[in-house]
């Protein structure tokens, strides 16, 4: 039986995860792959989010943690291939920020949050023009990402060389345009054109969206969580009077609704 390392330095944690990946290490530490990996490391990323979201620095800690063991998983199956090591993902962040961040660590003037955004743009659209323009623009904008934050990072990419609307009441014309089509495409009993068109009203909603400075999936994300607050407020309701919401009426759970909007935020 080997020795656990020692817990709270980095090094240690690079050990830990080289001997379960170890030949005589953990037998499912050891069939994963990049691509078996990936949507756990994706999951991690949202429950850090989420401990963010409730407010819950205990949980915090430890999803941070969880999701950092997802970078050196990844750092390890890497060096297993010859590929890199944990240290060079450590040395490339550490080079980008640098790059990123001239105002700083590079004499450049100081600069305002603002003006740093645009400057960080800058840089950002320097380093991809010194890459292979194969795929374009957007090309590497992640597919992996949900729908309505890329959808937002598409259509930044594309605002920096002038391919945008001028301001959010064009983007609501074009709403009333599309929304237009999708009652068209209901019409027409097409199914398919009605996925299709209802794709367009969402990416101008996520247009709209950035150009109101909002974050579309954090606005989302508030609705729902606003919605599961009222509609349990519904059955609480609903059972002080020995009822459920399946056996109640459209009628009653809105009336419930509508007061739920006075007292549950």
């Amino acid at each position: 039986m080997s020795e656990a390392p020692a817990p709270g330095r980095i090094g240690d944690l690079l050990a830990l995860m080289a001997r379960l990946r170890a030949p005589d290490g953990c037998p499912w530490d050891r069939e994963q792959t990049f691509a078996t990996i990936a949507p756990y490391t994706v999951e991690e990323a949202y429950e850090v989010a989420d401990a963010i979201e409730r407010g819950d620095p205990e949980a915090l800690k430890d999803e941070l943690g969880d999701l950092l063991f997802q970078v050196v998983f990844h750092a390890q199956m890497a060096e297993e291939l010859g590929q890199f090591r944990f240290a060079d993902v450590v040395e490339a962040i550490q080079t980008k920020m640098v790059r990123r961040h001239p105002h700083i660590f590079g004499g450049a003037a100081p600069r305002s949050a603002e003006a740093q955004t645009l400057e960080w743009e800058r840089i950002k659209a320097g380093e991809r023009s010194a890459k292979p323009a194969a795929e374009g623009l957007l090309g590497d904008v992640p597919r992996t990402l949900p729908a309505l934050p890329r959808a937002v990072k598409l259509t930044k990419r594309a605002a920096t060389v002038g391919f945008d609307w001028p301001d959010a009441e064009t983007v609501f014309s074009k709403l009333d345009e599309e929304l237009g089509e999708l009652r068209e495409a209901i019409t027409e009993g097409s199914q398919g054109k009605v996925q299709d068109e209802l794709g367009d009203v969402l990416f101008v909603v996520a247009n709209l969206a950035r150009k109101l400075g909002v974050d579309p999936e954090t606005a989302l994300a508030g609705t729902n969580l606003k919605f599961s607050r009222r509609f349990r407020y519904i059955e609480q309701v609903l059972d002080s009077a020995g009822k459920t919401a399946a056996d109640s009426t459209l009628e009653e759970m809105d009336a419930i609704w509508a007061a739920s909007k006075a007292t549950v935020p």
